[in-house]
């Protein structure tokens, strides 16, 4: 029996260019347009979880699940933000979901960004060119079976 499981799993979504904004604004815009983030979502502690791994991949730093959330937590703090989805289950959750897009790799109980490569790279090599190529040409197999 073929279950309707995907194997994997992609959504883009794309926005106005980005004028003038805040790295924040920026890095959540880069969640919504990877599908990390719903558009309207109020739980957005995974724009603040991306920002930690990417302000410690300019120091090339592994952290752990615990600092992470402290680094999170006083991000949060310094912007006026609540302090929801701060639960150790939450930031373990939203790493995994980061680790599954290919962006962050965990070693040892300790994360950083993939390689400590910038945003654009990982997106570049592992997005654009791997994950979108494989699942267009998967769609094509479909539609040339649906032809035949």
């Amino acid at each position: 029996m073929v279950r309707d499981i995907p194997l994997g799993e992609i959504t883009l979504r794309r926005y106005e260019k980005p004028y003038k904004a805040s790295r924040r604004e920026l890095i959540k815009k880069v969640c919504l347009s990877l599908g990390l983030l719903q558009p309207g979502d109020s739980r957005d502690i995974v724009v603040d979880l991306l920002m930690t791994l990417e302000e410690s991949r300019v120091k090339k730093e592994w952290l752990s699940s615990f600092e992470i959330r402290d680094k999170v937590e006083e991000t949060r703090k310094k912007n006026s933000l609540e302090s929801k989805g701060l639960a150790e289950s939450n930031i373990r959750r939203q790493l995994k979901r980061l680790r599954d897009a290919m962006l962050v790799d965990k070693q040892e109980n300790k994360y950083r960004m993939s390689e400590f490569a910038p945003l654009s790279e990982l997106f570049e090599n592992k997005i654009e060119n791997f994950l979108i190529p494989q699942t267009v040409e998967r769609i094509k197999e479909y539609l040339g079976k649906l032809d035949s």
